[in-house]
């Protein structure tokens, strides 16, 4: 999975209307994926760090936590209703979102076309 973000950091610069979109944004987020945590550091709109935990001092700002199966149809390039969104994912009993959910809600445009950035690279295979 680290890689995974790895590569979501190179898309997220080459994607001009994300970083203005997510200009206000520096905060750490927490991705968890069956127990195994990832650490996106947010400056400005920009991917800066993305960290492997688990580590117990780095401070986060809210949560996403899933599974794997359900994250590898979130990043289908035309996932199954429920797995559309992160919050299809909570719905359905897959995901969990913790945190300051404020936060989210104030960057949520920004943070769903984050996640989401893992499928643009499968568009043409569906």
């Amino acid at each position: 999975m680290l890689t995974t973000f790895q590569g979501v950091q190179d898309r997220l610069n080459a994607t001009p209307h994300l970083i203005r979109l997510g200009r206000l944004f520096s905060e750490t987020v927490l991705i968890e994926i069956d127990g195994q945590e990832v650490y996106l550091t947010f400056d400005r709109g920009r991917l800066a760090e993305v960290t492997e935990g688990p580590s117990r001092k780095t401070p986060w700002r809210f949560a996403l936590r899933t599974d794997a199966e359900a994250l590898a149809e979130f990043w289908q390039a035309r996932p199954r209703p429920g797995f559309h969104d992160i919050f299809g994912l909570v719905k359905i009993g897959r995901g969990r979102i913790d945190g300051d959910i404020l936060c989210l809600v104030k960057n949520l445009r920004f943070f769903k076309e984050i996640m989401a950035l893992p499928r643009a690279g499968q568009e043409g295979a569906a």
